[in-house]
């Protein structure tokens, strides 16, 4: 029974660890993307995050993003886990892998590298990661939506003029004046009007 606990925590970690890849760096969503953590995202931003994140994506650097490179994917982080390379994770690999993400977390977070979190570092840390802190990731399915609509062609890979293009939209919607930055106050409104497009879809 433990044993089954066990694996069935680190498949968690390891499609958390999917998820994760989704965008570079400590925030939430396009927050990632916020290099100076200032709270707002600009274009160069954006397409430095873009960039970074294709990168990471692509797995097998054959210029799509498909099963393949999730499998493999999967699989690195897999190995990242077991520390030992016995083939197995045990809750002292699992445990040491949590601590040395939220460790990365932090020092993402202490800008100034005082070894301490400001008032404006907790409220930045809080506003990367849509409010949850330090603690569990929030929203699940969101990414597989995403993909979904990157995927224009519908041949189940994703190519990268799909996935500049989808993330790039996303960015332009919620850059309401134009002006090629998005701020707090912009994306708070991009987040209403999503959450008031759902419920008309879920009524």
């Amino acid at each position: 029974m433990k044993k089954a606990i066990l694996i069935s925590s680190a498949t968690a970690l390891l499609v958390a660890g999917g998820v994760a890849i989704a965008a570079p760096g400590g925030g939430k969503g396009m927050m990632r993307a916020d290099a100076n953590n200032d709270n707002q995202i600009t274009r160069a931003e954006m397409t430095a995050a873009m960039e970074a994140r294709w990168t990471k994506m692509d797995v097998n650097k054959d210029g799509q993003i498909s099963k393949a490179d999730r499998e493999a994917r999967k699989a690195q982080r897999f190995t990242e886990m077991d520390a030992n390379g016995d083939g197995g994770v045990s809750q002292a690999e699992m445990e040491a892998h949590r601590a040395t993400r939220k460790a990365e977390r932090f020092a993402r977070a202490d800008v100034d590298g005082n070894g301490s979190l400001s008032q404006e570092e907790m409220q930045s840390m809080r506003g990367k990661r849509g409010g949850k802190g330090m603690g569990k990731r929030g929203g699940k399915g969101k990414r597989g939506g995403m993909m979904k609509r990157a995927d224009t062609n519908g041949d189940q890979m994703i190519s990268k003029a799909e996935f500049q293009t989808a993330a790039m939209a996303r960015f332009e919607k919620a850059d309401a004046n134009g002006d090629g930055t998005v701020t707090a106050e912009e994306r708070k409104a991009a987040r209403e009007a999503r959450r008031g497009e759902r419920n008309k879809r879920g009524g």
